[in-house]
């Protein structure tokens, strides 16, 4: 018995040992950029590398300019979740579409990660590219990132259209399996040996229930590096519960479009919404059937909504200047109309057939928690796997 004790306790210390040099490892562990889908193009910038694609409109309106449409994934997720709405968006506008730090091909820091930061690369980044006064839509963490970029450089934001971001972290929360792989050690061990078809399936949660995630999504997530997984929803976490999102946006009076799906499995679609439909200049909708990523799910229909909620276009003559009010009176009219959607219903705005410091670079080419609604009660929701905030 003495001798099998020992050989247990050598054993323990073996795999204790190899799970904090695992951990070492992983903790230290950094990625350089690189680009990752056609057309893609990487952008130098003080605080690191990112990818972006620059879409042009392939409909152009004569006589006539549209406002670039920015957009910003979710954690974990990379700008091909964007693949279905870029297209649609760009018959008429210009669309940048941009990996965050630490997501798709964009550069992989051991650190870097708050949302104010990565808000700072993609106001760099859009400098670098000339693009201002844009329609900046942002999915789950991309809501966040746009949500400070519109307070530290409103000059680039025009309107805000937001995602399934949930306004802080009462309203939802990721499951017992992705708050697991963030506990140091145990961490590290499951994002070392964690099969592809286990990633597939906690992915699942960013989606209506039975979705079927596509192998492309599994890739983006293990392109990340550890430190970029373990750090994103934490900064997320952080900068929503410091302010909820409805704090930050009401005073900015800047037009907000608000859009959920009714079967998220992260956040309380519904509380979301009614707690957003208090911003003044805000519109919400709820599509029916989508679960985290209605841009995934539904792409045609988000599409839409994005499309008839960005600005009419300026009229020009040729030769002429864009007219320098036309921001103003956007952010006028964002101030002075009332919110959209039912506050003690928000199921009735939902959705009809109706439609870190700033560096110059080069380009490589390839307070109060929100409110809810008294009549609406929070559900308290579950679901397996590893998702996205």
């Amino acid at each position: 018995m003495k001798r099998g004790w020992k050989i247990l306790i050598v054993v323990l210390a073996v795999l204790a040992a190899l799970v904090v040099l695992n951990a070492l490892a992983l903790d230290s562990e950094t990625k350089p950029a690189e680009v990752t889908v056609a057309g893609g193009q990487i952008l130098t910038l003080g605080g690191g590398e990112l990818q972006v694609l620059d879409t042009p409109a392939t409909e152009p309106v004569p006589r006539e300019t549209e406002a670039p449409i920015v957009l910003l994934h979710c954690y974990t997720c990379a700008i091909d979740w964007w693949d279905q709405v870029t297209p649609i968006l760009a018959r008429t506008h210009r669309v940048i579409s941009i990996d965050l730090l630490g997501h798709g091909g964009s550069e992989k820091p051991s650190s870097g990660y708050s949302v104010e930061n990565q808000a700072s690369l993609v106001a760099e980044a859009l400098g670098q590219l000339d693009v201002k006064d844009a329609v900046v839509v942002g999915h789950s963490l991309g809501g966040a990132v746009a949500t400070s970029l519109a307070e530290n450089s409103p000059e680039l934001v025009n309107r805000i259209a937001i995602l399934d971001t949930i306004p802080d972290m009462s309203f939802g929360h990721l499951d017992r399996l992705s708050q697991l792989s963030r506990v140091p050690g145990i961490g590290q061990a499951i994002w070392r040996l964690a099969p592809d078809f286990m990633l597939k399936k906690g992915m699942g949660q960013s989606f209506a229930p039975g979705f079927d995630v596509p192998d492309r999504f599994v890739t983006d997530l293990k392109r990340m590096t550890y430190s970029s997984y373990e750090q994103s929803p934490t900064a997320f976490e952080d900068f929503v519960n410091a302010e909820p999102l409805t704090d930050r946006i009401s005073p900015l009076n800047i037009p907000l479009l608000v859009i959920f799906g009714d079967d998220d499995q992260i956040g309380d679609a519904r509380a979301s919404l009614s707690a957003y439909a208090g911003v003044p200049g805000s519109e919400t909708k709820l599509i029916h059937g989508v679960g985290h990523s209605p841009n995934v799910e539904a792409p045609g229909q988000t599409a839409d909504l994005i499309l008839a909620f960005a600005p009419p276009p300026t009229h020009q003559t040729v030769g002429s200047k864009a007219n320098p009010k036309s921001k103003s009176k956007a952010r006028e009219k964002g101030k002075n109309s009332k919110p959209k959607g039912d506050a003690k219903n928000p199921k009735s705005s939902g959705a009809g057939p109706a439609r870190p410091d700033k560096g110059s670079g080069k380009s490589k080419s390839g307070k109060s928690k929100a409110s809810k609604n008294k009549a609406g009660q929070k559900s308290q929701k579950q679901p397996a796997g590893t998702g996205n905030p």
